[in-house]
């Protein structure tokens, strides 16, 4: 129980001291993650492991892929390419529609794209609508997280319910036809929450470079702006597509290679070489400057993410998980049950997928007794495990700083925005998967 204690003053601790003190998010970290080593029992070896290798797994799988995404960013902005995605959305959808779009838009780029990658590539659009349209990067922000979060948790061949689909063993197309359906209105709840709330907070674009778009008069076609976002994420979503099961390519060396170049290092990577092409009218030195700021930009968020990292991994080595899960593995409320364990699990360590797989294993020999041994009853228990991974996406969540970071949010700003949003979304998602569990089992 003094886990639960300690983790609360500690995330009281992180808070206070970025809000009140204005205190770097990158050292709060550290020091609450030894804080919460020291405090939880931890031995002093253990401690120093565990938050090197959660700061270094945390930046092997994000690390690159923030470097490159930022850099890509870079050459949006710097050759208008931006801009002409912007004025090109705004045409199709509106001034006012514009958070919608965004949302919708990372609805479904993370079907196939993990929710942090896809965040970082389209962030760039989310700055430039700001630019246009004077709309809060909060609500932008928080519109887009939350549409990428949405098929994050629900919609294989997302890595998190794919494997609790296959820990269940729950029949993939159910989760998938099923998920689809829960993740819609899930995804519109953290849209609606973005322009009824976070447009009280006004965040706007930096830009020391507006010059840069006054001068580039003729903007990039929209299909050459768009390469650098639409090529990596077509690479990822063809790797995702062969990677299913029911998937076998003939060709041994054609299926290395799609396996090569969709792997979210290499496609965005890709991104940053389209880029570079389709700027060859400028100048070298102009090149290297953008790289440059592009790598600037992105290494605080790099250290930040990585910090979050290293405090979920602390808490991960702690006993929380264990004690979460003997004192409600005992209740049988049915499909409430994998929600309330994930929801604890994602809210104390921070990962999503770590909470989808670890409750998936605890429930399996558990789906008899909570009336879920059926077809559907399995296909919902993965629904309510991703429902509850999603509830609360905040500081021990690395998706929440480069969320923060790629927004220009601050720890307060975006813990009311875009923590309270995945709040609501994970509840909806519940209260929904109540629904139908009435009707279908």
């Amino acid at each position: 129980m003094f886990v639960f204690i300690y983790l609360a003053l500690t995330i009281g601790f992180i808070i206070f001291a970025t809000a009140k003190y204005n205190i770097h998010p990158f050292l709060t970290l550290i020091a609450a993650s030894l804080a919460m080593g020291l405090m939880g029992g931890l031995d002093t070896e253990t401690i120093i492991k565990s938050l090197s290798e959660g700061f270094g797994n945390t930046l092997k799988s994000i690390g690159i892929v923030i470097a490159c995404g930022s850099i890509i960013g870079a050459y949006l902005e710097r050759t208008g390419s931006a801009k002409s995605i912007a004025e090109s959305l705004l045409n199709l959808t509106g001034k006012e529609k514009s958070p919608l779009a965004m949302n919708l838009t990372g609805f479904l780029v993370s079907i196939p794209v993990f929710c942090d990658s896809g965040y970082v590539i389209l962030s760039t659009l989310n700055k430039a609508i700001n630019r246009k349209t004077g709309i809060s990067l909060a609500v932008l922000g928080t519109s887009l997280a939350a549409g990428l979060y949405a098929t994050h948790v629900f919609v294989p061949p997302t890595p998190g319910p794919l494997a609790a689909a296959s820990i269940l063993g729950a029949d993939i197309g159910l989760v998938l036809v099923f998920g689809f359906m829960i993740a819609v209105p899930v995804s519109l709840i953290g849209w609606f929450w973005a322009i009824y709330y976070c447009s009280r907070f006004s965040i706007n674009t930096e830009s020391h470079d507006e010059h840069v778009w006054e001068e580039n008069t003729q903007s990039p076609n929209i299909l050459t702006a768009l390469l650098p976002i639409v090529i990596p994420i077509l690479l990822i979503t063809l790797k995702s597509f062969i990677d299913h099961p029911s998937i076998m390519l003939e060709n041994y060396y054609l299926e290395r290679l799609i396996t090569f170049f969709g792997h979210p290092i290499i496609a965005i990577l890709s991104g940053v070489f389209i880029a570079m092409v389709s700027a060859q009218n400028y100048s070298t030195e102009q090149h290297f400057a953008w790289v440059s700021d592009g790598l600037k930009a992105a290494g605080t968020i790099i250290l930040i993410t990585g910090a979050g990292g290293a405090f979920g991994n602390i808490l991960r080595a702690t006993s929380l998980g264990d004690f979460i899960s003997q004192q409600l593995i005992g209740y049988e409320i049915g499909v409430l049950l994998p929600f309330i364990i994930a929801a604890f699990l994602k809210t104390a360590q921070g990962s999503s997928t770590v909470s989808i797989i670890t409750t998936a294993a605890m429930i399996a020999p558990l789906l008899d007794a909570l009336g879920l041994s059926s077809e559907m009853g399995k296909v919902l228990a993965v629904l309510s495990i991703g429902a509850g991974a999603m509830t609360v996406s905040h500081l021990n969540d690395s998706y929440f700083w480069v969320v923060s970071q790629f927004s220009s949010m601050n720890t307060g700003t975006a813990l009311r925005c875009h923590t309270v949003a995945t709040l609501f979304q994970g509840l909806t998602a519940v209260v929904l998967i109540q629904v139908v569990s009435i009707f279908l089992l």
